[in-house]
């Protein structure tokens, strides 16, 4: 800004000087040329006839003549290396010594071999411009002198020059106030983002940034919060894995040890003791397997949708089915379409909900696979003819370590994770499962995700 304002200022000084060089060419320019013009065409009064003496026609010439201000016209009459003889236009010259009566100016003027120039004094510069009246043989006899005293225009576009100046550091000083103002107003939500960072630790997460306007500094106060947001999601995952692990993990554990630390000698004791301790450890890397899939669910990757088509994914998830109990297994309805959705997550939630029912039906009963699209929304469903779902416990059964109290004499030594992994495979897919009544009796747990394909 300084630099723009002083480039300004000295700029428009620049342009008044070569208009103030300009108008005083002009004028000595017009002066002259008046006065040749004169010279060339003027008569004497008196005799009707041109003029042949030199101080009458420099006479006649000048009575007729307003000089402008800063200017002087003046007639020298004379000889070489003499003091030339005055005639000139009887006013008040503003000038500080005015040429009239500079008598060593007039005759450096008077003897210059140039017909204009610029005239050093300590006094003051004078731009001259000279008309030379000769003898007829060829000898100056007289001139006519255009004298400017630019002192005045000068020091009137310095005048200028310092007041665009102050200006210049007045408006300077109001934009520096106005823009710390405003870039404190607009650089505010970036404090506010390094504060907030400043303050962050692995126990509180839940510090935001308020978001005012919808300029570029609020969509950076919004993106921090998101970031902020997906964090606490992942510490909150973090800390639900180390807790759920260490809560069902703790009691085989226990039972391990406290069977190793009892077997005796005896080799069926030993064997008995074997059998429990490999069956607790295998039910613990079941555990595990399943905490680590939820928590793989948090990361944006879980879910790769691709194009599949519905009524084969739904047929090889009822092939694969049939071979976990001996059920009545049956293909109900299939969607005969396209849909873009991640085959391997789908066949996971569906087999777990399959392996679901199984648990909680009877040899001989019905279980029936489906699947229905109506427009993006895609269902899938497993429904069982077997103890059903409680209202109460609809969606408690989709939490972690949690079991319907209806189901919980049913078969199966699951840790509870079936239903949380299949809620979970929903969610990435931008959907839902839920339960509900089988006609008949039984529960019909229902798949639904978006259709990912634009």
């Amino acid at each position: 800004m300084a630099v723009a304002l002083a480039s300004v200022a000295t700029t428009t000084r620049s342009i008044l000087l070569r208009e103030t060089d300009e108008r005083i060419n002009r004028l000595l320019t017009q002066e002259t040329g008046e006065f040749a013009n004169f010279q060339k065409e003027g008569v004497d009064p008196d005799t009707g006839r041109p003029f042949t003496d030199p101080g009458k026609l420099l006479s006649a010439f000048l009575v007729r003549q307003y000089a402008d201000p800063d200017e002087e016209l003046i007639g020298l009459v004379g000889t070489v290396g003499g003091d030339p003889r005055r005639v000139y236009q009887p006013r008040e010259d503003p000038a500080a010594r005015p040429l009239y009566e500079d008598a060593d100016a007039r005759r450096r003027i008077y003897d210059a071999p140039g017909s204009s120039g610029v005239l050093a004094r300590s006094s003051g510069d004078i731009r001259w411009a000279k008309v030379v009246i000769t003898r007829p043989g060829g000898a100056p006899e007289a001139a006519f002198v255009v004298a400017v005293h630019p002192a005045r225009e000068l020091e009137r576009v310095e005048v200028v020059f310092r007041i665009l100046l102050a200006i210049s550091g007045v408006a300077l000083l109001l934009t520096t106030g106005i823009a710390w103002a405003v870039a404190g107003r607009i650089l505010r939500p970036v404090r506010l983002v390094r504060l907030a960072a400043a303050e962050l630790t692995e126990h509180d997460l839940t510090r935001r940034i308020a978001v005012h306007g919808h300029d570029d500094i609020a969509a950076l106060a919004k993106t921090f919060n998101a970031m902020l947001d997906r964090l606490e999601r992942a510490f909150a995952a973090q800390r639900q894995f180390v807790d759920d692990a260490g809560h069902e993990l703790r009691t085989p554990i226990t039972i391990v040890r406290g069977h190793l630390e009892l077997m005796g000698d005896d080799p069926a004791e030993r064997e008995e003791t074997v059998r429990l301790v490999t069956d607790e450890l295998d039910r613990m890397s079941r555990i595990v397997e399943d905490l680590l899939l939820l928590a793989k669910a948090e990361r944006p990757d879980f879910v790769r949708p691709e194009p599949v088509q519905l009524a084969e994914l739904t047929a090889d998830v009822y092939v694969k089915v049939r071979t976990l109990g001996d059920r009545q297994w049956q293909l109900a309805e299939v969607a005969d379409r396209e849909a873009g959705v991640d085959p391997q997550r789908i066949t996971q939630a569906m087999v777990q909900l399959a392996q679901n029912a199984v648990q909680h039906t009877t040899d001989g009963q019905t279980i029936r696979i489906g699947s229905r699209a109506e427009g993006p929304r895609i269902e899938l469903y497993v429904a069982d003819s077997g103890t059903g779902v409680r209202p109460e416990d609809a969606e408690v059964i989709f939490e972690r370590f949690r079991r319907g109290t209806s189901r919980r004499g049913a078969r199966g030594s699951g840790a509870g994770l079936g239903l949380s992994i299949v809620k979970a495979i929903a969610e990435g897919h931008g959907g839902r499962v839920g339960v509900r009544d089988t006609a008949g009796g039984g529960a019909t747990f229902v798949l639904t995700v978006e259709d990912a394909r634009p």
